[in-house]
């Protein structure tokens, strides 16, 4: 079983830079594609980005190809996402998610495990 805890939230305003963090319990980590999603009052939950079990592989959601950029270190158990030239349309709960694989899906069914979230805020 694995624990996923994300970090690094907050309030920014537009054109800002910020980095989330997602920490995972256990030595497996590597054994894990991981995936971050993101999720707006009223909306269902939808994917931002997911890395392979080596980082080899990076996918990005269309609304935010060349502004975030999903990263590994197996050795420190973590994932991150940079946010480069947030937008308002940015907010919402950031999700962490690993699934049992080498490539990363974009459907949230596919994750076994995921973090409790963590709240970004983009004010205009």
């Amino acid at each position: 079983q694995v624990q996923l805890v994300e970090s690094g939230g907050g309030l920014v305003q537009a054109g800002d830079s910020l980095r989330l963090s997602c920490a995972a319990s256990g030595r497996t980590f590597s054994s894990y594609a991981m995936g971050w999603f993101r999720q707006a009052p009223g909306k269902e939950r939808e994917f931002v980005s997911g890395i392979s079990r080596t980082g080899s592989i990076r996918d990005y959601a269309d609304s935010v190809k060349g502004r975030f950029t999903i990263s590994r270190d197996n050795a420190k158990n973590t994932v991150y996402l940079q946010m480069n030239i947030v937008k308002p349309e940015d907010t919402a709960v950031y999700y962490c998610a690993a699934d049992i694989a080498v490539v990363p899906v974009r459907s949230l069914r596919s994750y076994n495990y995921w973090g409790q979230g963590t709240q970004v805020t983009v004010s205009s």
